[in-house]
C-alpha cells in the first residue's frame, strides 16, 4: 500500500470525523436515537409524524452536504474501476448485509462501539473481515480491481 502524500488530507479527515461524531452525539442526546443510516433510511418509509420529520431532515442533510461542498470548495474527481453492474450488485449486497446484521457500519461502528456494545463490536469485526476478504478475492484471486 502506498500513500498519495500529495493528496493526503489529515486535517480535513479529522474535521470530517469530528463532525460525524458531533452529529451522532447530537442525535443521541437530542432524540435518543442511533445515527445508523440504514435504520434512519428504512424508518423514513415506515414511520409517521415527528419520527419521519427528523429522519427526512437527516437524509436531506446527507444529500445536501456534498452539493454545498462542491459549490464552496469543490470536490475531488472520482473514478470507479468497477462496472455499473458490479456497483449495483455490491450495493444490493451491502443493503442485504445491513438487514441481516441489524444495522450498518455507521450504526454499529460509530454509535455502537462508542456505547461499548459487544454486538456492535462483533458486527464491526465481521464488516471489516468481509471487506478484507472481498478485496483480497477481487484483487488476488479474480485479478480485478477492488
Amino acid at each position: 500500500m502506498t500513500i498519495d502524500w500529495l493528496h493526503f488530507s489529515p486535517w480535513t479527515s479529522l474535521l470530517g470525523g469530528a463532525l460525524i461524531g458531533l452529529a451522532a452525539g447530537g442525535l443521541m442526546f437530542s432524540l435518543g436515537r442511533i445515527a445508523g443510516i440504514s435504520g434512519i433510511l428504512a424508518g423514513m418509509f415506515s414511520t409517521t409524524g415527528n419520527e419521519r420529520v427528523w429522519r427526512v431532515a437527516f437524509v436531506l442533510g446527507l444529500l445536501t452536504a456534498p452539493v454545498l461542498a462542491r459549490l464552496t470548495v469543490g470536490l475531488p474527481v472520482m473514478t470507479f474501476e468497477a462496472s455499473p453492474t458490479t456497483l449495483v450488485v455490491a450495493g444490493l449486497l451491502v443493503g442485504l448485509g445491513t438487514r441481516y446484521g441489524f444495522g450498518c457500519t455507521s450504526g454499529h461502528g460509530i454509535c455502537g462501539l462508542s456505547r461499548l456494545s459487544a454486538r456492535s463490536l462483533a458486527a464491526t469485526l465481521l464488516f471489516m473481515a468481509g471487506g478484507f476478504v472481498t478485496v483480497y478475492g477481487m484483487r488476488h484471486v479474480l485479478g480485478g480491481a477492488a
